[in-house]
């Protein structure tokens, strides 16, 4: 071996220590590595570079985007609450929780879906009397066996297709001369993880589902509710024309919610105390609600509801930069020992009071009639300025914000799965076929390459901008530029394990060690060594890092003669798309690892055989779909 392979094996080495020391960000050390590489000249730097630009890290960032666009306007929340219902057992909830939840997983990113349902699960399992960790682990790891099934599921698929859509590109007339392979169609490249990834999901469910009321473990939550919290007394009005109107408090999702409790209902001047889950709610009903912050801030987000005090609707701001803060009154306010109403507070600080929390005990009665002493906890509705405005007035002790706590766009929830169904439909259709007949057809002068996956995913990215389901500052905020940075500077390692012969000789060792099982018995045994790099690199880094080994093993398996690369492509894909063996392997199961109070060893109970199971169906499935030969 040169003395490049022998460099550059040893900057892998040491990018591979300093991330499983957990002492360096991932980020950090992949530029690190980069950044070693690129002093060595072992490729020149504007190639070491290429990858911030590669078409996969862009497709992603816009990608994250329109997962933000479904969240901000609650789309996948509706869908959520719709679906969960109230299971007689712990089977049947992790059924109708992880269903849901992989398929939604299959169109976008798992990382934001995840986030969006660990508060309803938690609110879930205690309506159920589930310990949460029943519960969070499946939802993990249904977000990850959806992500495995196509293209845009997890941004994993999009880095892996893309360095095999380069491959080809420097390979084609070699891959298409001596076995067959043609440029993947768009059609292809978006569901072919789908061969192992679809049998996989349904296998994983059903596993997870019924295997988890013995290999799960009940752990404590963290937030357990032990510490009593701050609670406000806060009135909502059912608006007319709401969804609600006409269901039962149960069906409308208010019965026993977590640290919320609806004490009372106001109808027609009637008190209505007591209330039951079976009571029908009226338009204009005002509805009177106890508990924590956290939970008032999920209330607010409730298609239908609104706050009782007019208040808020005046408070000039735009809906978009709409958000919750508590503010603890001095003793020096001008507002102490005065009526809310006599205060003008609204017109003073640009903010409408929704409750008032005052010595460990809830303040009742109409806001504007509350007299205020110093210490009182106010809770504000106001806008994004609030806080950097009042956080050192004299006017209160303490400002802070509640997090979270923006306002839903339920009415667009609609248009931002439609955009969400055109990507679907723009990333699957043979445009370029559509294309030309259009243009022969009308004469027009339309891209013969038709839309592209990039394009197809700016395209919605900026009509989820353009059509309000997000505003530009949430999109750039949503975008995670760790995880484009870890893929940006990976692709410049992996473009220098190929070029130094690393990669080869990574290969030549797996060779030697595993060479006499056979090509399919080389799948299975590819896919555990991708697994386990998984765990010690992220999934995402491994992805990248495993592709060089991955042609280079198909270039040398069938005695040097070579096989075909896609199965090993796939493979490669579905593997590092399905991590279930520790809580690092996955951000989504680092996501729940403290909610749900789990040790790190509890995820080798099901992860360990779903990792099997996957490596099994890949060394089976993948060579079926995409022969290792011509005609094999």
């Amino acid at each position: 071996m040169t003395w490049e392979t022998w460099y550059t094996l040893a900057v892998v080495g040491l990018l591979v220590a300093a991330l499983v020391s957990n002492r360096v960000g991932t980020d950090t050390a992949m530029l690190g590595a980069l950044t070693l590489i690129m002093l060595a000249g072992i490729i020149e730097p504007a190639k070491a570079v290429a990858g911030f630009a590669d078409p996969s890290v862009l497709m992603i960032a816009a990608l994250f985007v329109v997962a933000c666009g479904l969240s901000e306007t609650g789309a996948t929340v509706a869908i959520a609450q719709r679906l969960l219902g109230r299971p007689k057992g712990g089977i049947s909830a992790r059924f109708r929780l992880m269903i849901p939840v992989a398929t939604m997983s299959a169109f976008m990113n798992n990382t934001p879906i995840v986030a969006m349902y660990l508060p309803i699960v938690h609110d879930w399992a205690r309506k159920l009397r589930l310990s949460p960790s029943r519960l969070f682990m499946p939802l993990s790891f249904a977000a990850i066996m959806g992500g495995a099934c196509t293209l845009i599921g997890t941004s994993t698929n999009i880095a892996v297709n893309q360095l095999y859509l380069n491959y080809y590109n420097a390979n084609g007339d070699h891959l298409s001369s001596a076995f067959g392979l043609g440029a993947p169609s768009a059609a292809k490249q978006f569901w072919w993880i789908a061969v192992v990834g679809g049998p996989a999901a349904v296998i994983g469910v059903v596993f997870v589902a019924i295997g988890g009321r013995w290999l799960l473990p009940q752990r404590v939550p963290p937030d357990s509710g032990e510490v009593e919290r701050r609670r406000y007394t806060v009135e909502m009005v059912v608006e007319q024309g709401s969804p609600i109107v006409g269901r039962s408090v149960e069906q409308a999702g208010l019965r026993h919610l977590p640290g919320l409790f609806l004490t009372e209902i106001e109808r027609d001047g009637n008190l209505l105390q007591a209330v039951g889950p079976e009571e029908i709610l009226e338009a204009r009903d005002l509805l009177i609600f106890v508990g924590v912050v956290d939970s008032v801030a999920d209330l607010l987000k409730i298609r239908g509801l609104s706050p009782a005090t007019d208040q808020v609707k005046k408070v000039d701001t735009d809906r978009h930069t709409r958000t919750l803060v508590e503010a603890v009154v001095s003793h020096s306010s001008p507002l102490v020992r005065r009526r809310v109403r006599e205060t003008q507070f609204r017109t003073r600080y640009n903010a409408a009071i929704i409750a008032v929390h005052r010595g460990g005990e809830r303040v009742e009665g109409k806001i504007g009639d509350i007299v205020l002493q110093p210490g009182d906890t106010l809770l504000l509705s106001t806008h994004s300025g609030f806080l950097p405005a009042y956080r050192n007035s004299d006017h209160f002790y303490l400002v802070s914000g509640v997090e979270g706590a923006r306002e839903v766009f339920h009415e667009r929830a609609g248009l931002a799965l439609v955009i969400m169904a055109l990507l679907v439909l723009l990333m699957t259709m043979p445009s370029a076929r559509i294309f030309g007949a259009l243009n022969q057809a009308m004469g027009w002068s339309l891209p013969k390459a038709g839309i592209m996956p990039l394009t197809a995913a700016f395209v919605c990215a900026t009509l989820m901008v353009w059509t309000r389901c997000c505003t530009g500052t949430l999109a750039r905020r949503s975008i995670n530029w760790q995880v484009l940075m870890v893929i940006g500077a990976a692709i410049g390692v992996g473009k220098a394990m190929d070029a130094s012969g690393a990669a080869r000789a990574i290969a030549d060792v797996i060779f030697s060690a595993c060479g006499g099982v056979g090509p399919r018995g080389l799948l299975f045994v590819f896919s555990l060594l991708t697994a386990v790099l998984c765990q010690l690199v992220t999934n995402k880094g491994a992805a990248v890092l495993m592709f060089p080994i991955a042609t280079a093993l198909a270039a040398q398996a069938n005695g040097g003669r070579g096989l075909s690369p896609e199965p090993f492509v796939v493979t490669l894909m579905a593997t590092a798309a399905s991590s279930y063996m520790t809580p690092v392997g996955f951000v989504t199961n680092l996501m729940v690892y403290g909610p749900g109070g789990y040790r790190f060893t509890d995820y080798l109970r099901l992860g360990v055989p779903l990792t099997l199971m996957v490596a099994a169906l890949c060394a089976l499935l993948a060579p079926a779909a995409f022969p290792f030969l011509p005609g094999g």
